[in-house]
């Protein structure tokens, strides 16, 4: 028997540093999803905040590299209890709506990968892909994140919160974590934007000022020297059942570094992919169910990506870098790439991610209200 078509909605752009990564990593996704099944509305986050309805041949089609969101595309908004109905705001008298089936968010960083929309969506009764509020909030914060991944025993690297009303000099942050060489982030940040690596006090004041222009707090982390970048992706299917992918390595151009946003996106030959990762079959193990682990610890749901460090001059060497609940799919990105390696098409990842939103949806719409 055919199944119905569902009709999904692609939201991606937002109000975030991460708007062009985004954009790049949802024409991917739309390439994914079967069109035989499935019809798609794609909706771009303006960088102003309003969500737009995109045509799919201005710019945005199928083919393209990055989607477009179009200048004067018609605003939308979502109900609030419509099941998936969407209004389109086009300025006529009489307005029409859409009704959505599913939404798949390819959103990063904040105002998308924090909870907000996830929010949004769920007060809008519309199935969604990817981690809940609790999940996504706690995910996103790496200072949130690394505190309570550390109290339930999982090793963190060392590092010292700081906001623009709890400063640290340079010398207090060496003496708090042991090494003159440190790293400073953005909290609520991905993509590497705003991160840098400091040796110095004036390199430590620049990079901190540098980290606050996204973000009112961040973290100092200490510098694991020669640590090797594995990644897992983890992935939770409709009844529930958590996996995690092989395992891959990035390794930064020595020009870089560490793997910085240029490197990621602006460089070509800024990183070497490595998949799978050279690793013994029982270190391959240990990641794996740490990285299964790291998802449940902070509800994460649907997928995400587990990224670590393996100090190789270290017996008891690994340590949980940080979490991506809406993980980068772009041409280059290691969370569709591992699944590829360990079987899995893109276009069946995406079948197991709607799969899990639906019967997610389905189970929080039977739970009693009284």
């Amino acid at each position: 028997m055919t199944q119905p078509r569902k009709t999904i909605g692609l939201l991606f752009g937002g109000r975030s540093a991460e708007h062009e990564v985004s954009k790049l990593s949802a024409a991917n996704v739309f390439r994914a999803l079967n069109p035989e099944r499935y019809d798609i509305v794609l909706i771009g986050i303006g960088r102003d905040g309003r969500w737009l309805l995109c045509d799919t041949g201005n710019g945005a089609g199928r083919g393209a590299r990055s989607l477009a969101i179009p200048e004067g595309a018609p605003q939308v908004a979502l109900l609030p209890g419509g099941d998936g109905e969407m209004i389109v705001l086009d300025g006529k008298a009489s307005s029409r709506s859409l009704r959505l089936d599913a939404i798949v968010p390819v959103l990063h960083g904040p105002n998308g990968e924090d909870g907000t929309v996830q929010g949004l969506l769920q007060l809008a009764n519309v199935p969604y892909v990817g981690s809940g509020v609790m999940g996504s909030a706690a995910g996103m914060d790496k200072d949130i994140a690394k505190r309570l991944l550390r109290d339930s025993g999982i090793p963190v690297v060392p590092f010292l919160p700081l906001t623009t009303r709890n400063r640290m000099d340079y010398r207090a942050a060496v003496d708090v974590l042991g090494t003159t060489d440190l790293f400073i982030k953005p909290a609520n940040m991905g993509s590497s934007v705003g991160v840098s690596c400091a040796t110095s006090a004036d390199e430590f004041a620049r990079a901190c000022e540098h980290a606050f222009r996204y973000d009112g707090k961040l973290l100092v982390e200490r510098s694991i020297t020669g640590a090797r970048e594995i990644e897992c992706s983890v992935l939770e299917d409709a009844s529930g059942e958590v996996r995690a992918s092989p395992l891959g390595e990035i390794v930064p151009a020595s020009s870089h570094g560490f793997y910085s946003y240029d490197a990621k996106y602006i460089d070509a030959d800024g990183a070497l992919l490595r998949i799978p990762a050279e690793l013994s079959a029982g270190q391959v193990r240990k990641i794996q169910d740490l990285a299964i682990e790291t998802f449940k610890v902070l509800s994460c749901e649907g997928l995400a990506r587990v990224d670590f460090f393996v100090d190789p001059n270290r017996e008891e060497g690994l340590f949980v870098n940080e979490v991506n609940t809406l993980p980068g799919f772009t041409a280059i990105s290691m969370y569709p790439k591992l699944w590829e390696a360990g079987g899995l098409s893109q276009q069946e990842l995406m079948e197991v991610l709607l799969g899990h939103a639906i019967a997610r949806h389905e189970h929080r719409n039977g739970l009693a209200l009284v």
